[in-house]
């Protein structure tokens, strides 16, 4: 079936201003039909790790959250903590880095509240039934909200190949154990020149995973009791334990596709998906840094369904004209796919196709232009 995915390319003017290109955006998807008086709406965002400096800007998200208090709701920012060393490990220094990054309260009219706890183990258990995930762990603030909204900045990814509204999900929406489940099915790999022997990780592992070897002095892992919880990450100050990444992509991939799964199956709520394609660089906010656009902006894309977005978004990019200097190989034509010149290892369709199969939306769209 195809799905509409409405667009707006950036054009402006005194009468017709961003604020108000963006709430006629948002109300032809239908958007506003969906909220009741009071639901509690999430926001699902990514606030950019600390030296990003090409994560969406928050005086354009404000639109969006001016929208959905306008229609009844009442929204809040919301992302959940990394697995990687970083600032958004923990709620603490994710609070400090979005403030930061100006995500004002105050400003935007949503409070931030990051969706899986303190430490990253809020989660709600939510059945999926699909080729690797029996059960997904969602972050509870996203599991529990009336209403979503996935807004996302178009990009690369140097895994996934592309990020958009199904990743933001897929990957956005899961607590620590989920993002492990995602990435690998082993427990974490130890980096024994790192570890100090200080025993935080073993008081932090509920179930006996972790053990201080008497005879090294370093943290020896049971793999077999590990239930990819997480917690040792954040327990560690010294990097010692890290994420094994030996799963291979396409699995990789459709774990991630189910994951939107469980995200979109909770509650059976409706969802609004808004796709920012605008500083489309090759990588993901979360690398530290942000290198140059590897195309022009194109736009804003809304709908309400997640697959149909991003493959328009990928689509248009595709189509755009390549800009250099970037981390575009020379070469790239319009119509070429420009993640997969960057990305060659992503499979073609990086994970559309399985989205589709799992019945998330549709591939065949109808691009709307306002």
């Amino acid at each position: 079936m195809t799905a509409d995915v409405f667009f707006w390319n950036l054009r402006a003017s005194m009468k017709a201003p961003f604020h108000a290109r963006m709430r006629s955006l948002l109300k032809a998807c239908g958007a506003h039909k969906l909220i009741r008086e009071g639901d509690l709406a999430a926001v699902k965002i990514h606030f950019g790790e600390q030296g990003t400096t090409g994560f969406l800007r928050p005086l354009w998200v404000k639109a969006i959250t001016d929208f959905v208090a306008e229609s009844g709701g009442k929204p809040f920012l919301t992302d959940a903590s990394t697995l990687y060393v970083g600032q958004r490990g923990e709620a603490v220094s994710h609070h400090l880095c979005a403030a930061r990054h100006g995500w004002d309260p105050l400003v935007l009219g949503a409070p931030v509240i990051i969706a899986d706890g303190l430490k990253g183990g809020d989660e709600t258990g939510v059945p999926v039934n699909g080729k690797h995930i029996d059960e997904a762990y969602i972050a509870n603030a996203v599991a529990d909200a009336d209403f979503l909204v996935s807004v996302n900045h178009f990009k690369g990814h140097e895994l996934a190949g592309f990020g958009g509204a199904l990743k933001n999900l897929g990957m956005g929406c899961a607590s620590k154990r989920g993002k492990m489940q995602q990435h690998f099915s082993t427990g974490p790999t130890l980096v024994p020149e790192n570890c100090q022997g200080c025993g935080a990780c073993v008081k932090s592992c509920k179930v006996g995973a972790l053990s201080l070897d008497e005879s090294t002095g370093r943290i020896s892992i049971r793999q077999e009791l590990c239930v990819g919880c997480g917690g040792c990450f954040v327990a560690c100050r010294f990097q010692a334990l890290q994420v094994d990444w030996r799963i291979g992509v396409q699995e990789f991939l459709e774990r991630m596709m189910e994951y939107a799964k469980g995200v979109l199956r909770t509650k059976d709520r409706p969802c609004l998906h808004v796709n920012f394609v605008m500083d489309v660089v090759p990588d993901c906010d979360c690398v530290g840094f942000t290198d140059a656009p590897i195309c022009p902006d194109i736009g804003v894309l809304a709908s309400l369904d997640p697959v149909a977005v991003d493959q328009a978004s990928m689509d248009l990019v595709n189509a755009a004209p390549p800009l250099y200097p970037s981390h575009l190989p020379e070469g790239v034509k319009p119509g070429d796919s420009k993640f997969r010149a960057i990305h060659a290892h992503v499979p073609e369709h990086m994970g559309l196709e399985y989205a589709e199969a799992l019945g998330l939306g549709s591939r065949e769209y109808n691009l709307v232009a306002l």
